[in-house]
């Protein structure tokens, strides 16, 4: 997810039902990227943040105990999900909301309805979104010319 997004340094991700937070860990670690899990679960975050504590990630990454409905996601650059198609249903208007052009969704298994993947991975069951428009309320649509990493599209 992280190398389909193309995370980098600059990048703040945000993976909503982040479980045990290796895709935070992973973006702070490998990618250099701020990165925030948000996660309802409190045995997971609890388990989490001991992860982000004992790889000294504190200042890179952190979890939110909470529902990522009620998270402001408006600085995030990439968000990651692996929710339900139903999940998805119902968070396509906060993100469409909330998140500026440019700002890439790599979703795992479950797509957005009505939404053109920029770029899709059939083996690893992915799909890039990336967000278009001048404003807020603009789903995004296929226009990217490039897609990262070889990923099949």
């Amino acid at each position: 997810m992280l190398e389909m997004s193309g995370a980098g340094p600059s990048d703040v991700i945000y993976d909503l039902g982040s479980g045990d937070g290796r895709i935070v860990v992973e973006a702070a670690r490998r990618f250099h990227a701020r990165a925030v899990g948000v996660e309802a679960d409190p045995f997971r975050v609890l388990f989490s943040q001991l992860m982000i504590s004992l790889l000294h990630l504190e200042g890179q990454a952190r979890i939110i105990w909470g529902n990522f409905f009620r998270v402001d996601l408006s600085e995030a650059t990439i968000v990651t999900t692996f929710l339900s198609q139903g999940t998805n249903r119902k968070l396509e208007s906060k993100l469409m909301a909330e998140l500026k052009p440019g700002t890439r969704v790599v979703s795992y298994e479950w797509t957005f309805d009505g939404w053109t993947p920029t770029a899709r991975d059939a083996d690893n069951h992915l799909s890039l979104y990336v967000m278009q428009g001048s404003g807020a309320g603009t789903a995004p649509k296929g226009l990217r010319s490039t897609v990262p990493f070889g990923v099949q599209v």
